[in-house]
């Protein structure tokens, strides 16, 4: 089935110790999201799957940050998610090469991005997603992707949030229109 790997705000200020607004950093660290990734787009890599990694970002000036957001209303003061900044570089340690970068301005990585035109150029039916945070990013792109009608599988060793509870009630939340799957699975897809 032709399928996309998605790596969701794999980020500085998201997802590391450095970051600005890194509330999941000691779990993602925890859980080695970025090591899991990097076998998950190696795998990927041996399949011929589409390799993408979603990222959120403004501009540095903020013209478009959504002020009114009660998640993103004071990234500007932080100087956070600015495009050109270290805070929006990809983790340090994550494995880019051959991926596809596609930046967002919103929480879900279908908002406002050319992600969906390019999943169906490439004839994609299947989305297979991780990401930081599971109950925000990865959440709301899962529910967009089931709702443009992809078959959307859960990565949950590549997910992390702020609080274990937190990334779990979101797994669970997810089961009803996604399949969870773990890093392990991914080899006999």
């Amino acid at each position: 089935m032709p399928t996309a790997l998605i790596g969701l705000d794999y980020i500085i200020d998201i997802m590391h110790p450095r970051g600005k607004i890194a509330r999941a950093a000691e779990q993602a660290s925890q859980r080695a999201i970025i090591s899991k990734a990097n076998e998950a787009l190696e795998i990927a890599t041996q399949k011929q799957w589409l390799k993408i990694l979603v990222k959120v970002g403004f501009s540095p000036d903020y013209i478009d940050q959504p002020k009114q957001s009660p998640m993103f209303a004071k990234v500007h003061e932080l100087g956070a998610l600015k495009l050109g900044s270290e805070g929006t570089d990809f983790h340090p340690d994550l494995n880019s090469d051959g991926c596809l970068t596609i930046i967002k301005p919103r929480i879900n990585a279908f908002y406002g991005t050319n992600l969906d035109a390019v999943l169906r150029a490439n004839n994609i039916e299947r989305v297979i997603l991780g990401g930081v945070s599971t109950a925000w990013a990865v959440q709301s792109t899962a529910r967009a992707a089931h709702d443009l009608d992809y078959q959307v599988c859960i990565l949950e060793d590549l997910c992390a949030a702020a609080d274990e509870n937190e990334h779990r009630t979101s797994i669970e939340l997810m089961a009803r229109i996604a399949q969870i799957i773990h890093l392990d699975d991914l080899k006999s897809f």
